[in-house]
């Protein structure tokens, strides 16, 4: 049963009613497993949920094992990150369903945290379930040392960007012996503003140049400078684009509150509307000054009205003229030079594919399940199905099939088995069951990945 929810996870994301009442009878699944269709209902399917979430940490060692066996993978150099997934539903009787920072774009469903550990080749190897509202820079702790206690004490190098960077957690990394390659808050640039004006940058690829740098402060640790034009491009896209539209709403509240009508008088709702525009621009927002006072009203000397001083703060431009575009990677790795170190930092692209693939291939968001257990079982079946995958990918591009699983089980879903009848003059039907012959593409693809059909039909009752 747990197979059955995987590999329909795998190749069709949906529902447990969907898998029990439409998919599963219409698959091979019945004669390779087993199970015939009567028996798989959707009541099953949720007990098998229940079942197989207690082997999540044996399924995880197992991996590490079998992805050194198939693709001699070490595990010096792991990668880290978090993503999200929200529920459908109040989901009461969950106590880690909590609102926080969507990725998704769902404010308003509450959600689960994933903190996911992938291989520089993608492969996944272990995620934890944290609540909804967990900031990223607070787990960095605990999934190191739950990755320390499952896997042993390795020298191990951590692969993380700058949203999960603070000074204690790069202690405790230094404190337990690992190595960290990981990026820097921007505001950390302003420090190396030479660098950035001087000429002596490494080309590591057409439009990325980089180069190495002492840490400031003279600690043991190094940075890579690194610069990229189609990054320049984009940010400067988009702050010019927030920069127009903020002033735009800053000028229309000014005209509100300049207006003979007065129809702004409150500065107290004032400043809020002006805090509110600062949180929606936020690119743009401190290239404006904004102050708001309370003034005699010249037409009635009685009484009192707004004004608002707006202040374009040019000073900023040349900053961030010089800065667009840029990053800053830190390390604490020694006698590496600056083309490994951003090569391997850039692996976090990798998981960056994998969430992508869990929420647009394997269907992991939204949840319907209301028990939180259900909910983690409905995640780690998400995983195998994830696990089986990136396995597929490392297979297909070993073989010069390129990387797109979906589009290969396309193509074997044509594949289909027929069952032939004969008629005897005893009065007993023989029943054969055979697999129809490929057409030219398909068997191709199947001689390519080393997998024959069977050619012998096979009697069924």
């Amino acid at each position: 049963m747990a197979c059955i929810l995987v590999l329909a996870r795998f190749c069709s994301p949906s529902s447990e009613l969907h898998i029990a009442e439409f998919w599963y009878g219409k698959t091979a699944l019945p004669d390779l497993l087993g199970i015939a269709p009567e028996h798989v209902n959707d009541d099953r399917l949720y007990r098998a949920l229940d079942v197989l979430l207690p082997h999540k940490d044996a399924l995880f060692r197992h991996f590490q094992r079998v992805y050194g066996e198939l693709f001699g993978v070490t595990f010096d150099l792991l990668l880290y990150d978090i993503t999200s997934t929200y529920f459908e539903g109040c989901m009461k009787g969950n106590t880690q369903a909590r609102r926080g920072y969507s990725r998704d774009g769902r404010p308003d469903c509450v959600q689960l945290c994933i903190a996911l550990v992938v291989t520089p080749e993608g492969l996944p190897l272990a995620y934890e379930i944290f609540d909804g509202n967990r900031t990223d820079v607070t787990t960095v702790d605990e999934i190191v040392s739950v990755m320390r206690e499952k896997y042993g004490q390795a020298r191990r190098t951590w692969v993380m960007d700058r949203g999960m960077v603070s000074e204690e957690n790069l202690q405790h990394l230094r404190d337990s012996g690992a190595h960290y390659l990981v990026g820097t808050p921007k505001s950390l640039l302003k420090q190396f503003e030479r660098q950035l004006l001087d000429a002596d940058w490494d080309i590591v690829e057409p439009g990325v140049e980089i180069k190495l740098c002492a840490a400031p402060d003279g600690a043991q640790e190094t940075y890579v400078l690194c610069r990229s034009q189609g990054r320049i491009e984009k940010e400067r896209a988009i702050r010019e684009k927030q920069r127009v539209r903020l002033n735009e709403a800053l000028q229309k509240l000014k005209a509100q509150i300049d207006a003979p009508q007065r129809t702004l008088r409150n500065r107290s709702t004032a400043e809020r509307r002006v805090g509110r525009l600062f949180q929606k621009y936020t690119r743009a927002a401190r290239f404006f000054e904004v102050t708001i006072t309370t003034i005699k009203d010249c037409g009635h000397k009685s009484k009192k009205r707004l004004a608002i001083t707006i202040t374009a703060r040019k000073e900023l431009d040349d900053w961030v003229e010089l800065s667009d575009g840029c990053y800053l990677l830190r390390t604490n790795l020694k006698g590496y030079d600056a083309h490994t170190l951003w090569k391997t930092y850039i692996g976090l692209t990798q998981i960056e594919d994998t969430f992508r693939i869990s929420k647009h291939d394997l269907g992991i968001r939204p949840i319907f399940h209301q028990k939180k257990d259900r909910a983690q079982a409905h995640i780690l079946v998400c995983f195998l199905a994830l696990v089986m995958w990136r396995t597929l990918q490392q297979w297909m591009e070993g073989c010069g099939l390129g990387t797109a699983p979906r589009k290969l089980l396309e193509h074997l879903a044509e594949i289909r088995s027929l069952d032939i009848v004969m008629p005897t003059d005893a009065g007993r039907d023989i029943r054969l069951r055979t697999v129809s012959r490929p057409e030219n593409h398909l068997a191709i693809l199947l001689h390519k990945l080393g997998l024959p059909l069977p050619n012998k039909p096979m009697e069924i009752q």
